[in-house]
This record gives C-alpha cells, sequence and structure tokens, in this order.
C-alpha cells in the first residue's frame, strides 16, 4: 500500500461532470490499496469572478479581505469532491489549508509556509477516509487566513506529501505531461517522460505554467517523487525527480517564454556606493521581485541601469521609485512593456561552448532585437520585443533539435492554482 496525494486544478473540477471524473478516479486509486490524499483548486474561473467582483466594489480592495474572498472558491471545491465521493460510497474528509495544519509567514497574497502540523489529516487517512484539502492557503500564528499566490495549489500538495512522508505526489493537468515547448506554437512539441528537479526548477520560475516554482523547490529539497499527468486520460506522464538519463548529444531540453514581462530603467544616476541597494532594497521592502538587472557604463559620475518585473508589478515598481527619488536623486525614470523573455534550458549546456551564441544568432536571423540577457550554468534568458515571439520559438526550438526529440514542455494552458 502506498501513500498519494492528487492534485486537481481548477479545469480539473471545472463543473460537476468532471467534479463526478475526479471522484471516481480518486476512489480507483484507494481501491487499488492505497490512501489517498487530495489537494483541489477553486472550479473553474470561480477565482477570476471573485477578484473581478471585488475589484468592482474598490480598485484597490485591501489584500487581507482578498484572502478571505479568494479562500472561499477552494472551500467550495473540497466540500463538493467529498460530498460526490460520498455517493460513490467511499469515506472522505475534507479540510481547509489550516485545518489540515498550513502554517504560514503573515503576508497576504504571497505567503510562504512555516509549518505543516497534519495531525488530523493522519487521524482521517487512519479511520480510512479518503482526505481533501484546500490548495493555496493557510493561516498564520496569529489566526490570519493567507494565500501561497497563483499556482499555489501546487505548492500544497508537495508540502502536504513531504510533511506526511507520501510515496507519490501526482499533479494533474489538462495536459499529458511536460512538453518541449507550447505545443500551441510548436505543434510537433513532444512529451518527456522525465525530468530533473534543477531543469524544471528554471522552467518554472521562467514562465513555465505547468508547474508553480516553489512546488518545485519543495519537491527538490524533500526528494518528493512528483508526477505531472493528464486528469483527462490514463496515459503515463512526466517524472520530475532528481537525476535523468540524459539523452547522447542533448544539450538544450526545453524552451519556455513568458510575457508577463516589463522593463525599467532608471538614467543618469550618481554612480556611488550603495545606490543598487537603495533601489533594490525599497523594492523589495514592497515585495516586488526583480529578475534581470543589467547596468550601462559610467560617463561624467553618472550610469543607467535597467531591470524587469513582472507587468503587473510596473505601476507598484514606479510608484516605489518615485517615493526614493528625494533620496536618490536620477535624472529619468522610464518604462517598456510588449515584451517576452525567452528562455533555453539544459542540464547539457554546462559542458557545450556556443550555446548562447547559438541563441543570439537564431533570434537576429528572425529580424529580432535583443534587449536583455541573462544567464546561469543551464539556462539562457532573453528579453526581446513580443510581436515575433511564435517565430523565435519555433525558430530555437528548430535549431537545437527537439523538433525530433522527446523534451520538456513549459507553456500553456495548464491549472495554475
Amino acid at each position: 500500500m502506498a501513500l498519494y496525494v492528487m492534485k486537481f486544478g481548477g479545469s480539473s473540477v471545472g463543473d460537476t461532470e468532471r467534479m463526478q471524473r475526479v471522484a471516481k478516479r480518486v476512489v480507483e486509486k484507494q481501491e487499488d490499496g492505497h490512501q489517498v490524499m487530495v489537494v483541489v483548486s477553486a472550479m473553474g474561473d470561480t477565482t477570476d469572478d471573485l477578484i473581478d467582483q471585488a475589484k468592482l466594489l474598490n480598485n484597490d480592495p485591501p489584500l487581507r479581505e482578498m484572502d478571505m474572498l479568494m479562500t472561499t472558491g477552494e472551500q467550495i471545491s473540497i466540500a463538493l469532491l467529498s460530498i460526490a465521493i460520498h455517493q460513490l460510497g467511499s469515506k472522505a474528509m475534507s479540510f481547509t489549508g489550516w485545518q489540515a495544519g498550513f502554517r504560514t509567514e503573515s503576508v497576504h497574497g504571497k505567503a510562504r509556509i512555516t509549518d505543516i502540523r497534519p495531525d488530523r489529516v493522519k487521524q482521517a487517512l487512519e479511520a480510512g477516509n479518503i482526505v481533501i484539502v484546500a490548495g493555496f492557503q493557510g493561516m498564520t500564528e496569529e489566526g490570519e487566513i493567507t494565500t501561497f499566490g497563483r499556482g499555489g495549489s501546487d505548492t500544497t500538495a508537495v508540502a502536504l506529501a513531504a510533511a506526511t512522508s507520501a510515496d507519490f505526489c501526482e499533479i494533474y493537468t489538462d495536459v499529458d505531461g511536460i512538453y518541449s515547448t507550447d505545443p500551441r506554437i510548436v505543434k510537433n512539441a513532444r512529451k518527456l517522460d522525465e525530468i530533473s528537479y534543477d531543469e524544471m526548477l528554471e522552467l518554472a520560475n521562467l514562465g513555465a505554467a505547468v508547474l508553480h516554482p516553489r512546488a518545485v523547490e519543495y519537491a527538490k529539497h524533500n526528494q518528493v517523487r512528483l508526477v505531472v499527468r493528464s486528469s483527462f486520460n490514463h496515459n503515463e506522464g512526466t517524472v520530475v525527480k532528481e537525476e535523468v538519463n540524459m539523452e547522447q548529444g542533448v544539450v538544450v531540453s526545453g524552451i519556455a517564454y513568458d510575457k508577463n514581462v516589463a522593463r525599467i530603467s532608471i538614467l543618469g544616476v550618481s554612480h556611488v556606493p550603495g545606490v543598487l541597494a537603495k533601489v533594490f532594497g525599497s523594492l523589495a521592502e514592497a515585495k516586488i521581485d526583480v529578475d534581470i538587472i543589467v547596468q550601462s557604463g559610467v560617463q561624467d559620475g553618472r550610469a543607467d541601469f535597467s531591470f524587469t518585473v513582472a507587468l503587473s508589478d510596473r505601476e507598484k515598481a514606479l510608484n516605489v521609485l518615485g517615493g526614493i527619488r528625494g533620496e536618490l536623486p536620477f535624472q529619468e525614470v522610464t518604462s517598456e512593456d510588449n515584451l517576452v523573455k525567452v528562455s533555453i534550458v539544459g542540464a547539457g549546456m554546462v559542458s557545450h561552448p556556443g550555446v548562447a551564441a547559438q541563441m543570439f544568432d537564431v533570434i537576429s536571423k528572425e529580424g529580432v532585437n535583443i534587449k536583455m540577457v541573462s544567464t546561469s550554468e543551464i539556462k539562457v534568458s532573453c528579453v526581446i520585443e513580443g510581436n515575433k515571439l511564435n517565430e523565435v520559438v519555433k525558430a530555437l526550438h528548430t535549431a537545437y533539435g527537439l523538433d525530433t526529440q522527446s523534451q520538456v514542455f513549459v507553456g500553456g494552458p495548464q491549472d495554475r492554482r
């Protein structure tokens, strides 16, 4: 007998018919002799609908109240799934995130898990129940409800698997696994049988919709056996694990892209110690994540530098910079959208020189200028204008031989809750 955590996203439980399908699949797993815990997201577009309703009432709703509101979607899902499982003749118990023992830091909207106390969950399992846990949510030590941000249900599932020493954590979505790139752009993108934690973490951070980065971090740190598979069929999925069998000659495993990118440039800043610390310290205090940072040369004692943030954080970042202008004089701040970040990822890049140069060459041949570059041992990212994204992704996919190899999916319509 094995212990499974099965996570189902919003599209998998989007209506009562799909909810019944999930209930049947979960019961089948238990009937095969296994203990089962299920993590579910809100149904379909419930969360987006709740956000829209809130903004009709207040364009800038308090984050605490938004957490109170958005966690109701998952509570509906867990109750309905439990009801559906009972109809099939099996025992089930549903738990909110805080009932399941998830404790978090005191940050609304993007809280991190600080502790998991799954005593009630374990007791329910031992009593023969299928346990159903609301994803995406927890509670602070002070009793405040918090959410983990979009994609947080993946994190709930992996963290629950780690806390209960589950044998498998299966992430069910609306595709068969992880592919070499977005099949909506590249028709012959292929599914990968397995991928390493490090590659998947890079892909997730670079815009891959299939798994949340925190979930991959949790899985890597706790060696959780992670499987991504479809909720609409029983095909074998993609296994995410520590080491994978490297195919002969494979350098790049997958291509990711992120449309949620804005570039902010600060021009004419005094070139003195502490400037970068002040700018990025202020952005960090405002909970704004900064990605790529590029500084130009110094001229007449002044420098220019640029950085990228999520497009959704652009206005907030500009407001922060406006607030520190009195302490840190600069000539001008500019911003740019209509950008995308395109990235190549592969463990084989470590021992193969010229991979970045090939990427730059491919992009230039598509008539696209590269605005910013970021690299690590296993990835190269380029910020470019977004109007030729599809052509660039297709060209890179072909250039690195992915058209004919079974590799990794990184974009598409997967569930992100």
